[in-house]
Parts: C-alpha cells; structure tokens; sequence
C-alpha cells in the first residue's frame, strides 16, 4: 500500500513538472485515496487546483494541509494565493503572514503580502466612493419585470448545469437583517465529523463519516461575510450556520452568480419599538418570528452528553480565541497526539509536544 501510495506520488509530480495539470490532481487524489494521507499530498494538490483555477478547492486543500501540520509554510502560501484569486483579501493576508513566520525570509510571501494589501486598499477606496453616492432611486415597474426575467434565465442556466447526481443532504436559506441562516439537512452526524471553514466570500463544509461517502459543499456565496463573527452548530437532525452579512443586503441566493447589474437592495433595520415584518414568499406566508423562536428553543432543549458536550466545549475556547491562543491549541493536540490541548503559544510555540496519556495508560504510536 505504501509502495503504491509513493509510486502515485512520483507519477503526480512528474505529471505537474509536465504541465499536465489535471492529471496530477487525479494522481494526487488517488494517492491520498490510499492513505495514509500527508499533508504534503494536500499541499501539492492544492497547487495542481491553483493551476487548474479550481481556487476554491485549492483553499480546501490547504486548509486539510494545516489541519495535519500546522506548521507548513507552503500550505500557508497555497491558500493565500487561492484566496487573492477568488478575491477574499483579508483571509489572504492573514494565511500569509501566518505562513511567512515558518519561512522567514521567503520573497514570495513579501510579493503576494504586498499585493493583497494593495487589494485591500482599493477596497476600501470604492466604499469609501459608494458612500458619497445619492441614496438609491425605487425601482421602477420595468426594472422589477426585467429583474424577474433574468433570474427566471439564471434559473433556467442553473437548471442546465445542475449535475445529475442528487446531493448528499438537502440544505435551505433564509435571511435576517444582519445574517444568512444556513442549514443542512444532515440527521443524527457527529460534532466531530463535521469541519465548516469561513472566508470572506467564501464557505467550506466537510462531513466525513467513517464508512460513509463524504460530502463537500463549498459555495462563494452572494455576497462578503464578516467571518470572525459566524458560528454554526450541528444539532441531532441538522447543521445549523450562520452568516454575518458584511452589509445588510438582501441575498437573493445563496452563491454568487456574477456581479449584478445595479446594487442590491439595502435592508432597513428595524427599529426596537417596531413589530418585525414577516418576508414575502412565492408559495406560502411563513411567520419568521415563529420560525426563530423554534430554532432557539430547539438549541436550548438539545442536551449534549459524554463527546459531544467537550466537543462542543473546546470548539466554545477555540472560537472566542485570539490568534495565539488558536495556533497553541492546534499545534499541541496534532504534536501530543490529541492528548494535549494548551492555549499558551509562548509555553508551545518553541518546542514539539510530547503526548501526556491519562493516568493508567500507555501511549503508543500508530503503525500504518
């Protein structure tokens, strides 16, 4: 198995060094297929899907990369440049200057630092620009019709393209004001399966059941996220996410379909004396109030026991942490072999970390 594993390995670079990029992808999958799988096997494909253009399956990569060693620069570099291209600045920058203090003195990491705050500038100037701009005019009864007309397009395009292999699980929308609520369909998945990763334009969802066929969904959604600020949680019949909304736009999809001809249209936050509105529907008048006030008493009477309830424990530290404190508790749990968790980089951050097996029982390393 080994042998295979490195001799699809070999095959993969020869075919990269070739320049034939779809077919070290293939090889590199097939590589990682057999197992054990490296990060250095997510590293490479993650380059192969750069160059294929496939950026945001290049993120996804690298992101598994870290995962497995979060010390490897090159995964680090792989992702900041995924992410310039699929213009997710911010999360750029920060995988390049992470990934910069394991290669110091790297130039690529200076030239593509540079460019990504060069980016992040030019941003800021068209905000700066589209908030001197006069409030926007009503659309008029012709807009509306031509409006309807292209999304009935846009749907008959989708419609076109959609694979004909049916989704693993069945997933929904719906908007608020402030955010996007995302929600999976997935009954009975263990906390520990499930792995959501946040850009700024950008959404990654992995479920890995062992015996199971897994599944990835990974939008660029409609429109940019504050990421620091979304949550989700995995609930006994579903994945519940939840999206800061960067600007308090209408969503009209969950993935972006190109820019859009005009602006959406900005939603007025309700005052705190006001009654909430219900939000139209085609089909049937739901009562959004009701619906959220179900969600949170479902969240409340879901009792976690045993796994789930620590899962759920340190996923509460590792998302109210700083930087530091996250890259502790990533490095010491893969170094100690899940038997550490520390959240002081300074006591981890200069040496490797021993595993710490519980009183009574022995640490071994695993054979492959």
């Amino acid at each position: 198995m080994a042998a295979a594993k490195s001799d699809l390995e070999s095959k993969a670079k020869e075919a990269f060094v070739d320049d034939d990029f779809e077919l070290a992808a293939e090889l590199y999958t097939q590589a990682i297929d057999a197992g054990p799988a490296t990060a250095d096997l997510y590293a490479d494909r993650a380059q192969a899907h750069i160059k294929l253009g496939n950026y945001t399956e290049a993120v996804a990569d690298a992101n598994k990369a870290i995962e497995l060693d979060p010390t490897m620069h090159k995964a680090y570099l792989r992702k900041g440049a995924a992410c310039i291209k699929l213009e997710e600045y911010q999360t750029a920058k920060a995988a390049l200057e992470l990934g910069s203090s394991y290669a110091s003195g790297d130039s690529r990491f200076t030239r593509l630092l540079k460019e990504c705050d060069e980016r992040i500038a030019e941003e800021a100037s068209q905000v700066s620009v589209k908030k001197v701009e006069s409030a926007p005019v009503a659309p008029s009864v012709a807009t509306t019709v031509e409006d309807k007309g292209n999304g009935a397009n846009v749907e008959n395009t989708q419609a076109t393209l959609e694979p004909p292999s049916k989704p693993k699980y069945r997933h929904d929308f719906y908007n608020s004001p402030t955010e996007v609520v995302l929600t999976i369909f997935a009954k009975g998945v263990p906390a520990d399966s499930v792995v959501v990763d946040f850009g700024e334009q950008m959404l990654s969802v992995s479920i890995e059941v062992p015996g199971e066929e897994p599944y990835h969904f990974q939008p660029r959604l409609f429109s940019k996220i504050v990421p620091e600020k979304c949550k989700y949680h995995v609930l006994s019949t579903k994945v519940e996410i939840r999206l800061a909304k960067a600007e308090q736009v209408h969503w009209t999809s969950l993935d972006y379909n190109g820019k859009p001809k005009t602006l959406p249209q900005k939603i007025n936050t309700p005052a705190a004396t006001a009654p909430r509105p219900s939000y139209p529907s085609s089909k049937s008048k739901k009562d959004w109030d009701k619906l959220e006030a179900e969600v949170k008493k479902e969240e409340k009477e879901e009792k976690l026991d045993g796994d789930a309830a620590l899962n759920k424990f340190f996923r509460d530290i590792y998302k109210d942490a700083d930087e530091d404190m996250r890259r502790a508790m990533m490095k010491s749990f893969v170094e100690s072999n899940g038997t550490v968790l520390s959240t002081n980089w300074k006591d981890v951050g200069s040496k490797r970390v021993e595993g710490s097996p519980p009183d009574g029982m022995e640490l071994k390393k695993w054979e492959y």
